[in-house]
């Protein structure tokens, strides 16, 4: 007798990530129950650039708060059109700013501005899904600004950054506040500090600063677990 088997589907899933169907604005791709969002493609770039985004985020107050000094390796991780990049350079005249990207026409845009503005301290970089290809114990303070809930690749990407920084080196992240409904970012774009910590804590990461003094994002600071 011939048995006709029906077969279910059931979600993917590979060694730290899980699947289901795509929300507005994410992936599909969960990662500690959370669903990664979608990249914002390059060609959304004039929206970084925004007259406006001083004024919504204060990023001057988020330069000011950095730790770095004169002599200090930064890696601006998903630099975009180095909005932080070209503002975090004159802080480190000494030191070196790595302006790291996946997307070919953020890596040109980013080359091309370093050339205009004869900048010595910027190098860009090209980055992957899974390493910013930097150096080993090479970074004193890897930062992510609105970046890290688009990583398709968190894990990995985070292993990688650990293994960047210097002993004693930092990671920070800023995030648009998902405890705050006010912030009128679709959910997968905004983050908690509580899946931050969780996420980040299973990467070898502790929490050591929490700052709340930006006006819709929080300013979370990491260092390499003990």
């Amino acid at each position: 007798m011939l048995l006709n088997f029906v077969l279910v589907p059931t979600p993917r899933q590979d060694s730290v990530y899980t699947h289901k169907t795509p929300s507005d604005g994410g992936t599909g791709k969960v990662y500690f129950s959370r669903e990664i969002a979608r990249i914002m493609d390059f060609k959304g770039s004039a929206w970084l650039e925004r007259n406006s985004r001083q004024t919504e985020e204060n990023s001057n107050l988020t330069i000011e708060k950095l730790p770095i000094d004169k002599n200090s390796i930064v890696a601006d991780i998903g630099a975009g059109t180095g909005y932080y990049t070209f503002k975090i350079a004159p802080k480190v005249p000494q030191g070196r700013v790595y302006a790291v990207e996946i997307q070919d026409d953020a890596v040109t845009y980013l080359k091309n501005k370093v050339g205009q503005l004869d900048i010595k301290n910027v190098t860009v970089v090209k980055g992957s899904e899974q390493s910013p290809e930097l150096p080993g114990n090479s970074i004193d303070l890897a930062i992510m600004v609105d970046v890290y809930h688009e990583l398709i690749y968190p894990h990995e990407m985070l292993q990688s950054i650990c293994k960047a920084l210097k002993p004693g080196g930092k990671l920070l992240l800023i995030e648009y506040r998902a405890e705050d409904p006010k912030v009128e970012i679709r959910a997968p774009h905004k983050m908690s500090v509580g899946q931050v910590k969780k996420e980040l804590e299973a990467n070898g990461f502790r929490l050591s600063v929490d700052g709340e003094f930006l006006p819709i994002q929080h300013f979370l600071l990491f260092e390499k677990s003990k």
